[in-house]
């Protein structure tokens, strides 16, 4: 049944970023062209979202559980940080060169929008990419504190077993 749901969801979801015309690139950049011929209708969008939003935020941290029953996990942390800085401005940067968002790329794509294919394809490869540092970070946090704090072991080299090699 939760597939049903997040189904559903996502398809009414969808069903909004097409009505609003978020899927449509050149609408998105002449929203975000606030210098020239600015189209603000998308701001009628925003506020609808953010409003929604806002209710729901405030609903659900009212809640331990979901309408579904499922554990209710909303974002711990508050902070802003240098991370989290980085990754708005690769979105913004992104959504404004392309007129994409990840959301509307994926929906876009559903339609057979070329553009949305190289969006998506360039959206999975950085996804990758990410993983990928962060997996290198971790392994190097991982190898600086065995360095710093070797494992200690009651008994010789595990290759010698304590005896001597002739």
């Amino acid at each position: 049944m939760y597939a049903f749901y997040s189904f559903v969801a996502g398809l009414v979801f969808g069903i909004g970023l097409i009505v609003a015309e978020i899927i449509n690139p050149v609408k998105v950049l002449a929203f975000l062209d606030l210098a020239g011929n600015w189209d603000p209708s998308l701001a009628v969008t925003l506020a609808g979202a953010v409003a929604v939003g806002i209710i729901a935020f405030a609903v659900a941290r009212a809640r331990t559980t979901t309408l579904l029953g499922t554990p209710m996990r909303l974002p711990q942390s508050r902070g802003i940080d240098i991370r989290l800085v980085l990754g708005s401005l690769v979105f913004g940067v992104g959504w404004g060169l392309a007129g994409f968002g990840p959301g509307p790329a994926l929906v876009a794509l559903g339609t057979g929008h070329v553009k949305a294919f190289i969006f998506v394809v360039a959206m999975v490869a950085g996804m990758g990419i990410y993983e990928f540092a962060e997996w290198k970070r971790a392994q190097k946090a991982a190898d600086a504190l065995h360095k710093a704090h070797p494992p200690e072991h009651g008994h010789a080299h595990p290759k010698h077993h304590g005896r001597k090699h002739h």
